[in-house]
């Protein structure tokens, strides 16, 4: 760890030049720049919109193989062959991670007394704001703003939020239930994971995997980005505004934490200035829609602390979109097997 020089940079001054790309230009570029960067993402989100009002209910079952699909075989690949890639050095980007994975914790450490002092749920509303939309949107932001040559250190800090999220975040939400070991290992044991951790085998030994091999599962794992924004499009058709209070809070709160921890970070490593781009975009980020699925599937469905249910904080993703860089849509609740069995 290296101490880079002070003073640093604004609060507000380092989050815009995090998206603009380096240093800040003069307003209209900045702007142009930002909108090149973020257009394509709301155009392929609108066309998944678009396409899910015009086939109408039916395809919320088509969708859901394709989801499969991207989180058990394109994400996984996408993941792998950026850590097997000839250009990822592990050693140059291990402050990243570990950043990544500071501004994860810290997050979770500043919303947890949002939570208690407006009466939300902890295990709730904590585990979201440590796990923001570093997949569907941080991925293709980081390609549209820095390139391919960036696609590996945003793969990077996705790996490290996923993590936190799925130890950490995963034992908060559980706590207070019986056999909370054994889902965890669930989901340690998913084929994201073990994606990561043998993508960190294959960039710490530098073994190469077969070129023919390589290619297609690049291939495959390159898809799954514009592939997620449609997704994201397509959830649009279950937009709801209840309690759309929580949602607001948690649209502050997750942003505003990350950034805070990104910039004391700033000033305890050395960072190119890529790099801090990449990490200021990573902490700028919304909740993951994936929070959502992860509270139902654990019971956190039911009303909780001032009424408001816990699988509402990604709807943040809609409330605040452009002011931070996030992409709409979330689903509906449904009735979890837990809560049916009640």
């Amino acid at each position: 760890m290296v101490v880079s020089s002070w003073p640093r940079p604004g609060f507000a001054t380092a989050a815009l030049a995090a998206v603009a790309g380096r240093a800040v230009p003069p307003a209209p570029m900045l702007v142009q720049r930002i909108l090149s960067i973020i257009l394509p993402v709301f155009i392929t989100i609108a066309l998944g919109y678009g396409y899910a009002r015009w086939r109408g209910e039916g395809v919320r079952g088509e969708m859901a193989a394709v989801n499969r699909i991207s989180i058990d075989v394109l994400c996984p690949f996408l993941v792998l062959t950026a850590f097997a890639s000839k250009d990822f050095d592990l050693a140059a980007n291990l402050n990243l991670i570990v950043a990544g994975i500071l501004v994860s914790l810290g997050s979770g450490l500043l919303a947890r007394p949002v939570a208690r002092l407006l009466g939300y749920d902890a295990r709730s509303f904590v585990p979201p704001m440590m796990y923001n939309n570093c997949g569907n949107m941080g991925l293709p932001l980081a390609a549209l703003a820095f390139g391919t040559a960036g696609l590996p250190a945003a793969v990077a800090l996705f790996m490290a939020g996923s993590l936190v999220y799925f130890s950490v975040g995963i034992k908060i939400i559980e706590s207070g239930r019986g056999g909370a070991g054994r889902t965890s290992w669930k989901f340690l044991t998913s084929p994201m994971m073990i994606a990561m951790l043998a993508g960190i085998v294959l960039a710490a030994t530098r073994v190469a995997i077969p070129e023919g091999l390589f290619k297609s599962m690049q291939m495959l794992g390159e898809a799954c980005i514009p592939l997620m924004l449609f997704a994201l499009g397509v959830r649009m058709l279950d937009v709801s505004f209840r309690s759309w209070q929580i949602g607001l809070v948690g649209a502050i709160v997750c942003p505003l934490s990350g950034i805070a921890v990104a910039w004391l970070l700033d000033g305890l490593f050395a960072f190119s200035a890529d790099q801090r781009g990449q990490l200021y975009l990573f902490a700028a980020l919304p909740p993951a829609v994936l929070c959502f699925l992860v509270a139902e599937q654990f019971g956190r469905g039911t009303r909780q602390g001032r009424g408001d249910r816990p699988a509402r904080q990604p709807r943040c993703r809609r409330l605040r979109a452009p002011r931070f860089v996030a992409g709409p849509g979330r689903l509906k609740e449904r009735p979890s097997p837990l809560r049916a069995a009640r």
